[in-house]
């Protein structure tokens, strides 16, 4: 599939956004396979996403920037950013292996009123896809971003916002999608390129939050865990995350068969290039194709995997969750649960009871576990429809939330309640 035409309408791209959030998404096979560590051909990137043969020495060096057109709407009826960067930055992958990732970096236009520097959120995007097409730094500039809709608070606030694209996503490899380390020190890579680029007025004095739901929020939850020993040089403030996915055992149970099969499928392709495991021996001729398929893919592609059950992919014939419960994919998985590490600052839990991706008990035990090793968290269930609907709960509580952290204000935690 290739990259967004230029001659697509702003329009267009805002009937298609609509059009994918009123089905309820964020939202002829082939006989050639790949291994699964392997990059399926796509249109050739844009230069600006190519690293260097040789990466900065410190995680967070910005290897280059550029402007970028930013629209939180197709028709730019809402432009609140003027200094809108496309960054590529240095991070770490879950391997310990240096690479370069892409994200954005968006500073308001109005002056900040708030005491001491402008804080910044490290924003971490929901799911996007696996294509490299899908990466939100390429989707600003086309106005059908999603996560547009989310940030236009904080921009307004003042607040400036960094958000990743993560490890493979608009870069070169395969996105390891849900990854926990990868996704989490993106996330907190690209606050410390923010940091650092120049024009923005931010500096290593910034105040810091975190924030990100569905996918996001589990790169955010993983970011809040790990940013105590991985960037303690980040002074974060606290975390809003909401429907996390932090166990993906039930999540991807939750999944089979239904509208948002393809986030399954996601997952199981990018832990698998993360891991180097060759999905190949596991997979029957349509899984393997299924498998490469969807590494071409965008969530705007969500239909297409819509209501496939994993056991009709399988060389046995057995649905996800019995691979998912066998060497090597049980250690893999559970490796990825969040709620296993403390974080040191506080944190805002959001989760709708009626939530069809993500199961509320997930979140709910990702809270109690927080909880149980001493850590400051507030659980905050909401009756939103859907997993689309909690994102607006989410947004809400969002800024209320940084507004007391920044100002040094204490959360009062409801672990007693879980």
């Amino acid at each position: 599939m290739g990259a967004p035409s230029r001659r697509r309408t702003r329009t267009s791209g805002a009937i298609a956004t609509l059009t994918i959030l009123l089905a309820g998404g964020l939202t002829a096979l082939g006989s050639t396979t790949t291994p699964a560590g392997a990059v399926v051909p796509e249109p050739p990137r844009p230069a600006f996403y190519e690293a260097p043969a040789t990466l900065p020495a410190a995680n967070g060096a910005v290897i280059r920037s550029e402007q970028v057109g930013f629209l939180l709407d197709p028709l730019d009826a809402t432009s609140l950013v003027r200094n809108a960067q496309r960054v590529l930055y240095r991070t770490t992958n879950r391997t310990g292996k240096a690479i370069a990732a892409s994200g954005t970096v968006l500073v308001p236009t109005t002056p900040w009123v708030g005491v001491g520097s402008r804080p910044v959120i490290g924003y971490a995007p929901g799911t996007q896809g696996m294509a490299d097409r899908c990466a939100p730094s390429r989707l600003f500039s086309e106005g059908i971003e999603y996560e547009g809709l989310g940030i236009e608070g904080l921009l307004l606030r003042g607040y400036a916002v960094a958000m990743p694209d993560y490890e493979g996503l608009g870069t070169a490899g395969v996105h390891t999608y849900m990854d926990r380390v990868s996704q989490g020190r993106a996330t907190l890579d690209v606050v410390r390129a923010a940091q650092r680029l120049s024009g923005t007025g931010l500096s290593s004095a910034s105040p810091v939050g975190l924030m990100g739901y569905s996918q996001g929020g589990g790169a955010a939850a993983s970011a809040v865990e790990l940013a105590s020993t991985y960037a303690p040089d980040l002074k974060v403030r606290g975390a809003v995350v909401g429907a996390v996915p932090a166990d993906l055992t039930q999540v991807a149970t939750n999944l089979d068969g239904g509208l948002y099969s393809a986030f399954a499928f996601f997952a199981l392709r990018g832990l698998s290039a993360s891991y180097d495991v060759d999905l190949s021996p596991y997979l029957n001729a349509t899984g393997r194709a299924t498998s490469d398929r969807v590494e071409t893919e965008c969530v705007f592609d969500l239909l297409n995997n819509a209501f496939v059950k994993s056991s009709t992919l399988s060389a046995n014939g057995q649905p996800m969750s019995t691979l998912m419960a066998a060497e090597p994919f049980r250690s893999i998985v559970e490796s990825q649960r969040i709620g296993t590490i403390r974080p040191t600052v506080p944190v805002l839990v959001t989760h709708s009871v009626l939530d069809d991706v993500i199961p509320y008990g997930v979140g709910r035990a990702m809270a109690r576990s927080w909880c149980g090793k001493g850590a400051n968290v507030r659980f905050s269930s909401n009756v939103a429809p859907l997993h689309v609907g909690g994102i607006v709960p989410q947004t809400a509580e969002a800024l209320p939330f940084f507004e007391a952290r920044f100002a040094g204000l204490p959360q009062l935690s409801n672990c007693w309640l879980l």
